[in-house]
């Protein structure tokens, strides 16, 4: 068959959504680049994505359906029908028994496809079933910036070169965000001052004129003292007002403390807290880049709120160079409406799921089907959500690998990965859209969401709803309005096309999508002052790492968990020593490693691990929501270092 290079997509939960080329040999895929045509990617992968042909052929992955009848038993490979039979037959007897709220669908990230949600259509056509709420990743920063500007969406990147100061809150590019980081550079090596604000120290580092570390959870009283010295000093634009109403409920939210008790909350100097507001108020344009961690708090509405504050009241929105980036609206251009189906009798909360699936009734949840996920290692209080899923009647995984949650499914069907994907893909970290297409076969028996749906729909009465090929449903999610702006299907195989409704300025001319037009403005926040806790000193931080970024795919390591630590905070554990990580739910063996760049009141451990594998920092983290938008407290959660 000779070497073929093929164009693909990034599936995978990442803002870059990277074009890739894919060397093909004798129909094996044997090395990942870049593609250089892609207007963000630019000839260069993640380390993460440029080595995920590691795992297209790992010797773990499910090539077949695998069935058991009891969690006490082992699998058994299975045929197709007799998987679908099975499931179809189960199903249907939850259903007529119980209705289908005894079912649950849940659905997560794992795959940013549009198609992946095929399953939301089938389970609201089947049932319609219980479905989950809330998003434990951006649940809380999407809420707080619809509550703001009435829509969470961004500026085109382009629009960093003509920002004079941008500001990186809680944001790694380094490591979440590489090819953001490049444009970052570019801005600075044209004059853009950078500032870093995060209380973990990282590579990111590098590109920053200035780094600032708060305390964990402390970015909500910086921001706040950085708006009480910018309305001391007069400088908010003057005519804030005109664009924002709660104006004056902000300002008066502000300076209801003096500077340096916001700042003793957040733990930064004064001078700290005044450089950030004079580049914000007199450096401007401003660019603020936020990452998706800082709003993974019980405050993390809040804090994205009052950080979106300082824009709007210094000017720094709707006009070229400035604005507060937090999502991409992704899914926009396509039409969408083609997966939708009958709205859900009943949810769950994603963040709460494994309390919230013991506690249902009326019907209890009897069956669930998991799509594009692996709760038990993703979702906090791993054990508890183990142990719901394991005393349910049935329960379906659809996955590549037997991760975590497969081990606690009757059914595992195998999926296709990335690089045998057919798909459509908009990105939450840029305004630019494409596809995926296969680049080589499905491995073993895999099959995709759309082909597993058809399988199950034929048995189950609905096979006329979802029929059609990849490409047709593709088609229909492209949609008149997309096709009538110059975007086709062809167009999008062909490689990135930048969505023509996506605005290059946005919230252009300081025009809002709110019932006033204008743009709304937080007048009242949570308590800012840290709660100290002498028995667990430090708050734990699982943090995405160059190998390891979700859980599905990650590089799976061998031995303890790895956490850093400043050296004065390790309890006396030298650096590579072996450790207990304890929390007040459970505790998991850890190597110790130093870094005197960190805070002493933090402790990293790499984000994606398994419980199989003893890496699961979720394990210890308790189940809380955030203030709005159901995501995940994931980082408030205290921990200890324990000598082994």
């Amino acid at each position: 068959m000779g070497i073929e290079v093929r164009r693909t997509t990034c599936n995978r939960d990442c803002p870059d959504t990277c074009g890739i080329l894919a060397t093909v040999q004798d129909g094996r895929v044997v090395a990942l680049a870049g593609d250089p045509d892609h207007p963000v990617t630019r000839g260069f992968l993640c380390p993460r994505t440029a080595r995920v042909f590691e795992r297209q052929y790992a010797e773990d992955r499910v090539r077949t359906p695998l069935v058991r009848e009891t969690l006490d038993s082992d699998f058994r490979r299975a045929t197709w029908d007799e998987a679908l039979d099975l499931i179809a037959r189960r199903l249907d007897t939850f259903r007529r028994e119980s209705g289908g709220a005894s079912i649950l669908h849940y659905r997560c990230g794992g795959s940013l496809g549009l198609l992946t949600e095929i399953p939301d259509l089938f389970f609201a056509r089947f049932g319609p079933v219980t479905t989950k709420r809330g998003d434990v990743c951006g649940g809380a920063g999407d809420a707080a910036q619809i509550a703001d500007f009435g829509v969470s969406d961004s500026s085109g990147l382009d629009e960093l070169g003509n920002a004079r100061t941008v500001i990186l809150w809680g944001k790694n590019c380094a490591t979440s965000s590489p090819h953001v980081l490049a444009l970052v550079r570019e801005a600075r090596a044209r004059g853009s001052s950078v500032v870093l604000i995060d209380p973990v120290m990282h590579r990111t580092e590098a590109v920053a004129d200035r780094v600032i570390q708060p305390r964990p959870g402390g970015d909500l009283a910086m921001a706040l003292a950085a708006a009480a010295v910018l309305f001391r000093e007069g400088w908010t634009d003057p005519d804030a007002a005109t664009w924002c109403d709660g104006f004056d409920g902000f300002r008066a939210l502000a300076t209801s403390r003096p500077v340096e008790d916001w700042c003793r909350d957040a733990d930064v100097t004064i001078d700290e807290a005044e450089e950030l507001a004079r580049r914000l108020g007199c450096e401007r344009p401003a660019t603020i880049l936020l990452g998706w961690g800082l709003a993974r708090r019980l405050n993390g509405a809040a804090t994205v709120r009052a950080i979106d504050a300082l824009a709007l009241v210094t000017g720094n929105i709707g006009v070229p160079g400035a604005g507060v980036s937090y999502y991409w609206r992704r899914r926009s251009a396509y039409d969408v409406s083609v997966l939708r189906g009958p709205r859900s009798p009943r949810t769950l909360g994603e963040p709460l799921l494994g309390r919230e699936i013991l506690a249902a009734c009326d019907p209890p949840i009897r069956a669930v089907w998991v799509t594009a996920g692996n709760p038990v290692a993703m979702l906090p209080d791993s054990d508890r959500v183990a142990e719901a899923l394991r005393t349910r009647e049935f329960v379906v995984v659809a996955d590549a690998f037997l991760t975590d949650t497969a081990r606690c499914a009757h059914v595992v069907l195998p999926t296709r990965t990335l690089l045998e994907a057919d798909d459509l893909l908009g990105a939450y970290g840029h305004s630019y859209l494409s596809a995926s297409v296969p680049v080589v076969p499905p491995e073993g028996e895999a099959r995709s969401d759309l082909e597993i749906m058809q399988g199950l729909a034929s048995r189950l009465g609905l096979a006329d709803e979802f029929a059609g090929s990849h490409r047709d449903w593709k088609r229909r999610l492209v949609g008149p309005r997309l096709e009538a702006a110059g975007v086709t299907l062809p167009d999008l195989e062909a490689g990135a096309v930048r969505n023509p409704f996506a605005p290059r300025v946005v919230f252009e001319g300081r025009r809002f999508p709110t019932p006033t037009g204008r743009a709304r403005l937080m007048t009242a926040a949570p308590d800012t002052t840290a709660i100290p806790d002498p028995d667990h000193p430090l708050l734990l931080m699982s943090v995405a790492t160059p190998l390891r970024q979700c859980s599905q795919w990650s590089v799976r390591p061998e031995g303890p968990a790895e956490v850093t630590v400043h050296p004065d905070a390790a309890a006396g554990i030298p650096d590579g020593g072996l450790a207990r990580l304890e929390s007040t739910l459970a505790s998991i063996d850890v190597r110790v490693r130093h870094d005197s760049r960190q805070r002493l009141d933090v402790v990293l451990i790499p984000k994606g691990g398994w419980v199989s594998d003893g890496q699961c920092a979720n394990r210890l983290v308790e189940a809380r929501a955030t203030d709005d938008g159901e995501g995940a407290a994931y980082y408030d959660q205290r921990v200890r270092l324990v000598r082994r």
